[in-house]
């Protein structure tokens, strides 16, 4: 199994969402807190992103943020991190996501969370990387996108062998735990 140095949470920026999403961004920051895995995420102090940050922290973790300039301009950048990066834009945030962390978890969240899941899925896919990648799936958020893969790989847009590549659960140990077991195609 696989150790990781940091992970890369990418999830909503929300509060005013259903209780269980906020619940299970706590609790995936207090298991990588507990279990000495950084946390690499967007910087925001509000929404699921500032409850695993926080939670992370809380548990004595390393929480470095990565906040493109116009974002922390908007003042919900999270200043009591271990490190906030200020970058250029979102093209500069992911890059440097990616390279901070050796894996990468989705949290329920809007257009940026998939946007930056789907990005480094498609890196991995092409080989710039053997990174896993997983979908936390609080309360079922996930299935449909989830059948919707299965249903690429049924029209022959997506290899089974690249199906795999995307990992769920529903529990953040057991997520963490099966991302540590993955071998990526290559």
């Amino acid at each position: 199994m696989a150790s990781f140095r940091r992970i890369g949470v990418y999830c909503g920026s929300r509060d005013d969402v259903d209780p269980r999403y906020l619940e299970a961004a706590t609790a995936m920051g207090t298991l990588l807190g507990k279990r000495r895995i950084g946390l690499v995420f967007g910087g925001g102090r509000v929404g699921l992103m500032g409850r695993v940050a926080d939670a992370a922290l809380a548990a004595g973790g390393e929480v470095i943020g990565v906040m493109p300039k116009s974002l922390y301009e908007r003042e919900i950048a999270h200043l009591g991190l271990s490190e906030l990066l200020v970058v250029d834009g979102m093209h500069s945030r992911k890059m440097i996501m990616h390279t901070l962390a050796d894996a990468f978890i989705g949290l329920p969240g809007g257009w940026g969370t998939m946007d930056e899941i789907f990005e480094v899925l498609t890196w991995n896919q092409i080989g710039y990387h053997q990174k896993p990648v997983g979908l936390l799936n609080v309360g079922g958020y996930f299935n449909k996108l989830l059948d919707f893969f299965d249903h690429m790989v049924q029209e022959r847009f997506v290899a089974p062998e690249h199906r795999v590549m995307m990992l769920s659960g529903d529990e953040p140990g057991a997520l963490v735990d099966m991302l540590g077991t993955l071998d990526p195609p290559r």
